[in-house]
């Protein structure tokens, strides 16, 4: 990844590591780079989340974008997953999301989308932080971009149809009325907010939702899918029939079913799975997951014969390895779903939608479907080393590594994974018992500690 974007577009915390300055020249930048520089109007269309910095932020980038002539196409608040969608039916030029996701309200985010509604490339992205650090001869400039003068200044329009007719596309979708289904929503207080109990609503169910109240410095704030506790108390306590819980912009879903249990993202990728296989519809009868996948995953998987690929932890290269291969399915374990079928990104109101079309098509309820998977206890541990490569390079790790593995056979697993943005090795062990996973932790732990790497 670059200087100033990650797997997840260009995040840090507002007026730290990000600025207005850096959203404004973002803008500007995208103004000619889709616009001038091809003798046209760059056509950009923008969201953004409940964060209060979100507001300085589309300012800032809007001024930039208008000022070298492109027209600003402006969602308000909405999803990351529904601008990808306009982004991609609207032939827009590209598409900005303005968020951080499921980080507290202070960070904020810039999410570029190119026109096909997926995450934007990264010779683009390259372009993007030449300019904003002044590199402008590797960009054939002699100079700044030119600025738009006149009736050549771009327009800020009005589009809240978009993120209407994207609602109305998630209500297409269902094949089925909810009527007489109780459903629990935790909308994160953020993007979701005004959205999720729209759609519900409209296809019948009884509709029940926490969190829905943002004011610009609660957005994930002990709530949505990265604080679920709230939500399984909540379905207990209304005797609910499954719950949803999304994250800051909406592109995550985890599920809550009748009992209070946890769905996460691998239970849920098992569940499209064995609906899509039964339905005759699992393009390479494969499933995309992450490395960080759980193994009883893998194993429910091998048990209803169905394969599956192992990519790198991010859902941009699940969505890569799908799109290169012609997969339907993929996901990670944190609740990223992509449906390829219907979206070009993880979209958590989706999710949901898929996942009560496979409870009602089955009739069944959403512990069922999911209670051939059985998830291996899990021990994560991050270790700060002062040279990640050289702890994946050691001949000792990888000795004791290949120990544990062997012990552990066919009833767990070991990884080591560098973290992306920090001076961290991640040990991770899953076995059938807590115990054992612990235990191999601690081994590979302290050969590390013993090479003098941690």
């Amino acid at each position: 990844m670059g200087k100033y974007f990650g797997t997840d577009g260009f995040r840090g915390e507002a007026n730290v590591g990000l600025t207005s300055e850096h959203a404004y020249k973002i803008g500007k930048f995208i103004g000619w780079y889709y616009g001038a520089r091809k003798s046209r109007k760059a056509r950009v269309v923008i969201g953004k989340d409940t964060r209060r910095s979100s507001y300085m932020f589309e300012y800032a980038l809007v001024a930039g974008l208008t000022s070298t002539g492109g027209d600003a196409y402006m969602l308000h608040v909405t999803t990351t997953p529904s601008v990808a969608y306009v982004t991609r039916v609207d032939n827009f030029d590209c598409g900005v999301m303005i968020s951080a996701s499921h980080n507290p309200f202070y960070d904020n985010g810039i999410k570029l989308i190119n026109s096909r509604g997926e995450k934007m490339e990264d010779e683009t992205i390259g372009a993007i932080e030449a300019y904003l650090d002044g590199r402008f001869d590797e960009l054939g400039l002699q100079g700044d971009v030119p600025e738009a003068h006149r009736e050549e200044v771009g327009e800020i329009v009005d589009y809240a149809s978009g993120r209407n007719r994207y609602i109305g596309y998630l209500i297409s979708l269902a094949a089925h009325s909810y009527k007489n289904m109780r459903v629990g929503l935790d909308c994160a207080n953020g993007s979701a907010w005004n959205i999720a109990r729209t759609v519900f609503e409209a296809l019948g169910a009884k509709t029940y939702v926490i969190n829905a109240e943002p004011d610009g410095v609660n957005i994930n704030r002990n709530a949505g899918s990265t604080h679920i506790e709230g939500l399984r108390r909540f379905v207990i306590e209304n005797h609910l029939d499954v719950g949803f819980a999304y994250d800051g912009d909406a592109d995550r879903c985890l599920a809550v079913d009748e009992n209070g249990e946890v769905v996460d993202g691998d239970k849920i990728i098992y569940i499209f799975g064995k609906q899509l296989k039964k339905e005759g519809k699992l393009t390479g009868n494969k499933v995309v997951t992450t490395i960080m996948s759980n193994f009883g995953l893998y194993k429910a998987l091998d048990d209803a014969e169905i394969g599956y690929e192992k990519t790198s932890v991010g859902d941009r290269y699940v969505y890569e390895n799908m799109a290169q291969n012609g997969y339907c399915v993929g996901g990670e374990q944190s609740g990223h779903i992509i449906l390829s079928k219907y979206a070009t990104t993880g979209d958590g109101i989706l999710t949901s939608i898929e996942l009560m079309e496979a409870m009602l098509d089955n009739k069944q309820k959403l512990s069922r479907l999911c209670a051939e998977m059985t998830a291996y206890p899990q021990v994560l541990k991050n270790v700060r080393v002062s040279d990640k490569r050289a702890v994946l390079e050691n001949l000792n790790v990888q000795t004791v590594v290949a120990k544990v593995s062997g012990h552990l056979g066919d009833k767990g697993r070991v990884l080591l994974r560098e973290s992306g943005t920090e001076p961290v090795i991640r040990v991770m062990a899953e076995a059938e018992e807590m115990r054992d996973a612990e235990i191999s932790v601690n081994e590979i732990i302290e050969v590390m500690k013993a090479e003098g790497l941690a």
